[in-house]
């Protein structure tokens, strides 16, 4: 199976040495950063929003890859000073892609740059994407069954759908025939206001957020009839596997090239 070729990868211990720069030092970075260190691997180079003149630093330019998370405004301008040093890029920033995907890709295809990006750097997304497609698939042949999704994410979360409810949504739609987009639901703020709907046409699929407390993420996908429902659901437990798929990604980054993704690492 390919999910055993990806179970064998990940438990390979004979990793070659990386040096790492980080651009994002919160929890995430900081995250990241432990376990990279527990990997056998160097960070070379640590920037946050006080100390941007460190792209300038020989230390950033001697990075094999560059890991990633900031927000939805600095994310493009990053991954340009980042090429402009001829560092590779991993990067779990959302939002940016509207406005800038294009030339990120031309970049990454013309450009000879590497951007390895993924909405979600979890293995287990990554299953639960697969379990998407492939009940998405079934479902395609039971037009009685509507969907919808709910993603519940921590107060601090700027961008609402979330990257990750995004991704899927399009799963959604490439499976099922009779969806043609994705529309935004309701949204429940962290004050306890809501705002949208969730009514939409026969052809779209609403996706709702949440905005409560601390929670890393959850994401719950339901097919409902008249009969019977049937859901499936995502629930982060903490950062610490999106870490651990960020720097995963790291390590396949450092021996590729190009515009990567998740269907390229996590291969099942």
């Amino acid at each position: 199976m390919k999910l055993t070729t990806f179970v064998h990868y990940s438990a390979i211990t004979n990793i070659r040495h990386m040096k790492i720069a980080l651009i994002g030092y919160g929890k995430m970075g900081k995250m990241i950063e432990q376990i990279a260190i527990s990997r056998g691997h160097e960070i070379v180079s640590i920037i946050d929003i006080d100390n941007q003149e460190e792209f300038e630093s020989e230390a950033f330019a001697s990075a094999d890859v560059a890991i990633e998370f900031t927000s939805p405004t600095a994310a493009y301008g990053n991954y340009l000073k980042a090429f402009a040093k001829n560092v590779k890029v991993v990067s779990g920033s959302t939002g940016w892609m509207t406005e800038h995907g294009e030339e990120v890709r031309r970049l990454c295809t013309e450009g000879g740059q590497t951007l390895f990006w993924a909405s979600n750097f979890s293995i287990g997304v990554a299953i639960f994407s697969a379990v998407n497609r492939y009940l998405a698939r079934i479902m395609d042949r039971f037009p009685q069954y509507d969907v919808e999704m709910v993603e519940t994410h921590h107060v601090h979360k700027l961008d609402a759908p979330s990257g990750t409810a995004i991704t899927l949504a399009e799963e959604l739609v490439e499976n099922i025939g009779r969806k043609n987009r994705w529309v935004k639901g309701t949204l429940l703020a962290p004050d306890g206001t809501v705002s949208g709907d969730t009514s939409c046409g026969a052809d779209e699929v609403a996706v709702s957020s949440i905005r409560r407390d601390e929670v890393p993420g959850i994401h719950t996908i339901t097919y409902d009839s008249d009969a019977d429902s049937i859901t499936i659901t995502h629930d982060a437990h903490s950062r610490k596997g999106f870490a651990l798929g960020a720097v995963l990604a790291a390590e396949y980054t450092a021996e590729h090239s190009g515009l990567l993704t998740t269907s390229d690492l996590f291969q099942f």
